[in-house]
Formats: C-alpha cells, sequence, structure tokens
C-alpha cells in the first residue's frame, strides 16, 4: 500500500505493518500533508483487530530530520509557524498523540538522524530499534524553536529530567549507545540490521494474542500516570475484560493441548 504522494509508504507482511518516511532528499523532513497521511494510514490500521505490531522507520541517512523549515516558511495558508487550530505544530501534537495511543506497540527502527520532529516520531513509540550510527536529539534551540509535538513532556519520562534538559538546552545530538543506557533505545544494531531485527521482533508479537496486547498496552499508558491502587483497579478491569476474549480462552487450550495458540484478536 502506498500514500497517494509517496511521502509514507506503507507494507503489511502477516500481522506486523510497517510505516516509512519518504522524503529522502530532504532527510524526511516533515511537512503538513506527510503528517496527514500519516494519520491517515494509522486510522486506516486501527480498525484491524488481527494487527499485533506497526514498524515505523526512515531512510539510511535520516529517520526524520524534524520539520520541513522550509515548507513551512513558504507557506502562505497561516499553516506554518503560527499557532492554533490546522498549523503544523497543532497537526504534529495530534498526530503524535494518535501514534502513541495506537492499540498495539509500535516499533521505531532507526537510522540516521532523528532530530527535533524525528525525535518526537521516536519519543511517541513503545520500543526503539537503532542502528549503531543513529543519533538523536531535540535540536529546537538551534534555531531558536520550541519543540511543538510533545517533546517537552514525553523526553523527560524516557531519560529523565537532567538528561532531558541537557539535550533541550544544548540541541545536541547523541549516539545511540548513549540514548540506550539513557532509556530511550531499546537495542542498538549494526546500520544494515535495523531491518531486519525490526521484522524478528514483529513477527514474535504477531505470536501473541492480538487482544492481550491490545489490553496490555492500554494498561501500560493508564498506570504510569496514575497511583497504585487506581492502576491496580484498572489492571482487574482490563483482566475481567479480557476473560471473555476468545484469545484467552484459545491460549488457555493451547497450553493445556501443548500446542502453539491460534490467536484471532477477538
Amino acid at each position: 500500500m502506498t500514500a497517494p504522494d509517496s511521502t509514507i509508504l506503507c507494507e503489511r507482511r502477516g500481522r506486523t505493518a510497517w510505516i516509512r518516511l519518504n522524503r529522502p532528499k530532504t532527510l524526511n523532513a516533515l511537512t503538513i500533508e506527510m503528517i496527514d497521511a500519516f494519520e491517515s494510514r494509522l486510522a486506516e490500521l486501527e480498525r484491524d483487530k488481527t494487527l499485533c505490531a506497526l514498524v515505523v522507520t526512515g531512510g539510511e541517512r535520516a529517520f526524520s530530520a524534524g520539520a520541513d523549515l522550509k515548507e513551512l516558511q513558504r507557506r502562505a495558508d497561516g499553516a506554518g509557524y503560527e499557532s492554533g487550530p490546522g498549523t503544523f505544530s497543532d497537526r504534529l501534537n495530534t498526530f503524535l498523540c494518535r501514534l502513541e495511543e495506537f492499540p498495539v506497540p509500535v516499533i521505531a527502527a532507526v537510522r540516521g538522524w532523528a532530530m527535533a520532529g524525528g525525535l518526537e516520531i521516536v519519543l511517541a513509540c513503545d520500543l526503539v530499534i537503532a542502528g549503531e550510527s543513529a543519533r538523536f536529539g531535540d535540536a529546537h534551540a538551534n534555531y531558536g524553536l520550541l519543540p511543538g509535538g510533545g517533546g517537552s513532556v514525553r523526553l523527560p519520562r524516557k531519560v529523565g529530567p537532567m538528561r532531558a534538559r541537557a539535550m533541550m538546552f544544548s540541541g545536541d545530538s547523541y549516539p545511540a549507545a548513549e540514548m540506550k543506557l539513557a532509556g530511550l533505545v531499546t537495542t542498538v544494531v549494526a546500520d544494515d540490521a535495523v531491518e531486519s531485527e525490526s521484522w524478528k521482533f514483529g513477527d514474535r508479537l504477531a505470536l501473541r494474542s492480538p487482544a492481550g496486547l491490545r489490553h496490555m498496552k492500554s494498561l501500560l499508558a493508564y498506570t504510569a500516570e496514575q497511583p497504585r491502587d487506581a492502576g491496580l483497579r484498572m489492571e482487574q478491569l482490563h483482566w475481567a475484560l479480557h476473560a471473555a476474549s476468545s484469545d484467552l480462552h484459545e491460549g488457555i487450550s493451547a497450553f493445556r493441548e501443548k500446542r502453539a495458540p491460534q490467536f484471532t484478536g477477538n
């Protein structure tokens, strides 16, 4: 599947979907139209109850260098640097909330630069598989800009407040190995192994219950921001909901019969 303007490519293999940023000449710099195309793909995929994983990736030189500042400057419709509904930062923020809340695990497969808005996409993903040469940075300070896609909220929660301050104030970029130690990156692999490792992880998730993965992701998102007791109550609620699913009963039957489960997502 390919989005109409081809700046976003979408591929499906088994129960894993891939979305690829496809503006290599601009280091996958983001435009409003590109964000809209990405979000429309998410809307399509959200309806698929058999999906177990989504991988988001870019190119060899860059995952994404952030907003296309030249394109925003040229816009005559007031949707560039301005604030308010329909502007770039408004669309980016809405899109990244949708990506963060996507119902199944989202894996960022990163090679090259993930800067500013590109970093904000990574922050909205659940897991990050990065190549050895990948570099991550907030970068907004380099151009007198502010995060507009939730970076000031998500970055401290991923790497801690002190590290986030250093990254945001300096605008510097950091290697994948350092970001793994900071908690942003899940796994660092050779550059030419990023996509194959992401496929492998997606294939592992494809063996799990789609319904179970959806409940787990929802639980993790909720409990991270709640007191212990509220989180425990929510866990019991999700357990009760999942207990009625065919996936749970299939899993128990497979265990009893010593066979691989065949989950349907229901």
